[in-house]
């Protein structure tokens, strides 16, 4: 039985088509939906109608009995009064004692208690908010764009709370990654409808292709057909008298069917205007430190950038990501070491605080300094005309940027930075608030680029996509270089995990064995294993046989078609699935510590 049914939800702004039209869906406990859709069309709006925060024009929500339902927002407010425990237990006082349940999700945020709200970076004010809404206990949570401002190891940090959580999930995210691993369903808003898939998201885009194409060859034969009926509603005075009066209201339908039709938000249509080449070196760095406050943000780095390098910097949040940026465009001068520019280098820089938008301005004046017209790789465009390829119409184009959200705020930058020719394009946190179509053209478009392209980004599939190599920062101001996208990266930093767990294991060995007793008449005989040592090992290579063809047999079950509309036991299988690869992961750890004995 449903916790939450959504029945016919209208609700339109001014004279624009609604946003949403006759909207219906429910919501099953347990589920883990991903709210997905183009910037603008009415995600966040849609979650402050489920939270109460706003109300649609007409239809109904029916709620079960007592439901809880906390939201999170998608901006992050500058300024709370008080401290980190103050927001997390806002709401959730009961007779003056602090509530057991808030206190747990207080304590998994990482964070001090006590730490100012203000004083806190943008992500860690994030996960304040998250902690705030899941400390209500709700039995719906709604997360807006959870992972914006979060690290990568935060985000896994995320990811590893919601799927443990026992209420309902409705989450809007554009990070691919985030979304493949948590959502069990998929809600696709598009053009004021909601269509509900019940598979995880790769199988969903599958199934919306094909709907998509379905849907454009129906409505190709209808407007051939509605074509025809024109030119024969149009023939001479004869054919008038004799036409068929029921055809003719059959004409006036299908005129009154295409103009209701609503066409599908198109794609932007970006293109960089590109400089001249620059020299084969970019930049140059040799035995490069830096340090802010005693602290070391980049230690002993030495490494060069050549012309058409992809470069993903990665690294938690304040390990100097941007700091880094900075030394190899040579902004900013190294403690020690050295750094080379190369030569006729043109720079484009995508600011993550979008400091170069004029809020004072209208975005055409933003675009082009009180200017008709832009050079774009040689062509002469009107600023309108450019602007609407980055999905602007005329009237937004003369408005105030100040109306704009987050996703279309990143969209103007990114037609700003792209009407400037540059041979090194610099993108610092570019895939905030942009939509998965939007970001899967900005990766094609780099991927073309002739330049050099270095960004900053916690989205490990577009850092995947985009990326040849990746530099990340580590522990100490360590930088570590990867060829490869953002899994090869971390993929290898797994090896050199365990290789470096290994080595401390040895040499702790080695220092007990060191400090022994000089008195000692001979050295320890090393351990044998016991009679039921012996036993255990003897059975764990069976053992750890049967787990691997189990999770064999449930990965074949959960790629099966029929399993795509079975949400439960899509969620039932991802647990038994994740419960015995930590089972067998213990089981290889304990077959190894027995086979050290001998």
């Amino acid at each position: 039985m449903p916790i939450l049914s959504a029945q016919n939800l209208l609700l339109r702004i001014g004279a624009n088509a609604p946003l949403l039209d006759n909207v219906s869906f429910d919501i099953e406990a347990g589920d883990r939906i991903c709210l997905v859709g183009r910037n603008g069309c009415g995600k966040s709006t849609l979650l402050k109608v489920l939270s109460g925060e706003a109300e649609a024009q007409s239809g109904d929500i029916v709620k079960k009995s007592g439901l809880k339902i906390s939201r999170m927002i998608q901006e992050i407010p500058a300024h709370i009064e008080g401290t980190v425990r103050d927001v997390v237990m806002a709401g959730v006082m009961q007779d003056g004692t602090h509530d057991t349940h808030a206190e747990a999700i207080l304590g998994k945020t990482g964070i001090d208690p006590e730490a100012l709200y203000d004083s806190l970076s943008g992500g860690q004010k994030r996960r304040t908010l998250f902690a705030q809404a899941l400390a209500q206990d709700p039995d719906l949570l709604l997360l807006d764009e959870p992972t914006n401002h979060l690290d990568i190891p935060a985000i896994q940090w995320l990811e590893g709370i919601v799927t443990r959580l026992n209420c309902a999930l409705l989450f809007v995210s554009h990070d691919r990654t985030f979304v493949r691993r948590v959502a069990t369903r998929i809600f696709d808003l598009d053009r004021g409808r909601v269509r509900s898939w019940d598979f995880p998201y790769d199988k969903f885009v599958q199934f919306r292709d094909q709907a998509l194409a379905e849907e454009d060859k129906a409505n190709a034969l209808f407007d051939k057909r509605l074509a025809e009926e024109e030119v024969w509603i149009r023939k001479g005075i004869q054919a008038r008298r004799t036409r068929n009066e029921g055809r003719v209201r059959a004409l006036i339908k299908m005129r009154e069917e295409r103009a209701a039709r609503r066409t599908r938000t198109g794609n932007v249509n970006m293109q960089i205007t590109e400089a001249d080449r620059s020299g084969r070196l970019v930049a140059r760095l040799t035995d490069v430190s830096y340090s802010y406050d005693g602290a070391p943000l980049i230690s002993g780095l030495s490494t060069e950038v050549s012309r058409g390098d992809r470069i993903g910097i990665v690294g938690p949040n304040g390990s100097g990501k941007t700091t880094l940026l900075r030394l190899i465009l040579g902004e900013l001068t190294p403690d020690t070491g050295d750094i080379r520019l190369g030569t006729n280098l043109q720079v484009a820089y995508f600011d993550q605080m979008r400091t170069r938008l004029r809020e004072d301005k209208s975005l055409v004046e933003n675009i082009a300094d009180g200017q008709q017209y832009v050079m774009l790789n040689g062509v002469k465009r009107h600023v309108l005309s450019y602007l609407q390829d980055f999905l602007f119409s005329a009237d937004r184009a003369r408005g105030p940027i100040s109306a704009l959200s987050g996703g279309e705020r990143n969209r103007l930058l990114l037609a700003c930075l792209f009407s400037h020719p540059s041979n090194v394009l610099v993108l610092d946190e570019p895939t905030n608030d942009l939509d998965m179509e939007t970001l899967d053209l900005l990766a094609e478009l780099l991927a073309d680029y002739k330049g050099t392209v270095l960004t900053v980004s916690h989205d490990r599939a577009f850092l995947d996509s985009v990326a040849t190599s990746i530099l990340a920062i580590e522990d100490g101001g360590n930088v570590f270089e990867s060829v490869g996208g953002y899994s090869d990266y971390e993929a290898k930093k797994k090896v050199r995990d365990k290789e470096a767990a290994n080595a401390a294991r040895i040499a702790a060995e080695k220092e007990t064995v060191a400090s022994a007793p000089a008195s000692a008449a001979a050295p320890a005989k090393k351990k044998k294993r016991s009679y039921n040592e012996e036993r255990e090992y003897a059975a764990l290579p069976e053992k750890i046989e049967k787990l691997e063809a189990e999770i064999a047999e449930r990965q074949t079950e959960l790629s099966k078609p029929e399993v795509f509309t079975n949400a439960a036991r899509i969620v039932e299988l991802q647990k038994e699935i994740s419960d015995r690869e930590t089972e067998l992961e213990k089981a290889y750890e304990r077959y190894e510590e027995l086979d050290a004995l001998g």
